[in-house]
C-alpha cells in the first residue's frame, strides 16, 4: 500500500509512457469524443504533443495584492457590472455566443483557499441564487459553473448559460461551442442579465447594476 502521495515526475512519466513516438496520446473515442454531444468529428481529430515538465509554474495576475485590480481605486464598469453588495462583485460577460455570461468575484484579494470561512458561506450561498436565477431565464436550459484561476490569482467564478433544448451544447463541450456560436447582441446580453440582477437583489439583497451601454462597444451592431 502506497503512503506518499505521487509526485508530479511520476504522473507525467506515467503519461508520457502513453503517448507515442511523436509524444501524442491518443483519442480517447470511448469517453467525451463518442458522445453525441461532442462537437468535433473524430476523422480529422488528433491531440497536441505533451510538453515537458515546466521548471515552475508562472506567476499569476494579482499574485502580490498590491499589484491587483482591487487595489486600484474603486470603479465600476457600467457596462458590465450586473449586481453586488459590499463583498461581492458579478460582471456580464459581453463577448459571449451564450445567452448569458457572468463572473462572480470578490470585492478586496482573496483566492478560493484563502476565502475567509463567512465569504465562504455567502458564496455558496450565491452560487444557488445566481444558478436560480440564470435558470429561470427562457433561453437558458441549466446554468454551468467553473473556476480556473490559472491566470489571476483573484477568486473569480464563472457561470455560464447553456442554451435550452439544444442538446448538443449539454455537458463539458458547452465552451467548445461556445467559441464558434454567434456573437448574442448586447442589448439581449443586458436584458438577460437585468433579469438575473432583479430576482438577486429580491432574493439576496445587493445593488442591481445599471448596464449601460457603451457607444460603439461590443455587439452593439
Amino acid at each position: 500500500m502506497r503512503t506518499e502521495p505521487e509526485s508530479i515526475e511520476e504522473y507525467y512519466a506515467r503519461i508520457a509512457s502513453a503517448a507515442d513516438a511523436e509524444g501524442r496520446l491518443s483519442v480517447a473515442v470511448e469517453e467525451m469524443p463518442g458522445w453525441d454531444i461532442y462537437p468535433y468529428e473524430l476523422e480529422s481529430l488528433r491531440l497536441k504533443p505533451i510538453r515537458p515538465l515546466a521548471d515552475y509554474e508562472p506567476p499569476r495576475s494579482g499574485e502580490d495584492p498590491a499589484e491587483c485590480w482591487c487595489a486600484q481605486p474603486p470603479s465600476i464598469d457600467v457596462e458590465r457590472r450586473v449586481w453586488s453588495n459590499e463583498r461581492w462583485k458579478l460582471d456580464l460577460g459581453v463577448d459571449t455566443g451564450l445567452p448569458i455570461m457572468l463572473l462572480l468575484g470578490t470585492q478586496q484579494h482573496y483566492d478560493l483557499p484563502t476565502l475567509p470561512p463567512e465569504l465562504a458561506a455567502e458564496m455558496g450561498t450565491l452560487i444557488t441564487g445566481i444558478a436560480s436565477s440564470m435558470e429561470s431565464l427562457p433561453s437558458v436550459g441549466r446554468a454551468q459553473l467553473a473556476k480556473y484561476g490559472d491566470g489571476g490569482a483573484h477568486l473569480h467564478l464563472f457561470f455560464f448559460g447553456r442554451p435550452t433544448r439544444i442538446l448538443q451544447f449539454r455537458g463539458s463541450p458547452l465552451l467548445e461551442w461556445e467559441e464558434n456560436l454567434p456573437r448574442v447582441p448586447m442589448d439581449v446580453l443586458h436584458a438577460n442579465a437585468r433579469y438575473v440582477a432583479t430576482r438577486l437583489v429580491a432574493e439576496l439583497g445587493g445593488t442591481a447594476g445599471t448596464l449601460v451601454p457603451r457607444p460603439g462597444g461590443a455587439n452593439t451592431g
